[in-house]
């Protein structure tokens, strides 16, 4: 199944939770994305049907290896555009609203090359600054 956006907006969501707060509910999730109950409710019947999510007997949302294979991927690249913008000068909120943009657009290829780039360009910056 082939997610959408939102979908991997609210894996990453997910995600981001369970790393601070160790266990997530659906109203956590809303909360968190500023969405309307019935909405998470849809996102997450649909993430369980596609084998991203399960829910326990508590209510509990706890991703797949699937999901969380999407949902660390897509953090991912929130967390390196993010960066970069702000590091380029863009105001943070501005610079997390673009990132959230770009990691559902930009293909594996080009941000795995932008990923090297960086890395390639931060050693020879250290390089330089240690001459």
């Amino acid at each position: 199944m082939k997610l959408h956006a939102s979908g991997e907006d609210y894996l990453e969501a997910i995600l981001v939770l369970h790393k601070e707060m160790g266990t997530v509910r659906s109203v956590d999730v809303a909360r968190h994305m500023e969405v309307s109950k019935p909405s998470v409710c849809h996102a997450v019947a649909t993430l369980r049907k596609g084998g991203f999510l399960l829910m326990d007997e508590d209510h509990f949302l706890h991703l797949t290896d699937l999901g969380r294979e999407v949902a660390e991927a897509t953090y991912e690249k929130h967390r390196f555009f993010t960066d970069r913008l702000i590091e380029a000068g863009v105001d943070p909120e501005t610079a997390e609203q673009d990132a959230c943009r770009i990691e559902h657009v930009i293909s594996e290829e080009t941000f795995e090359r932008l990923k090297v780039a960086y890395k390639l360009n931060e050693k020879a910056v250290i390089s330089s600054d240690e001459s």
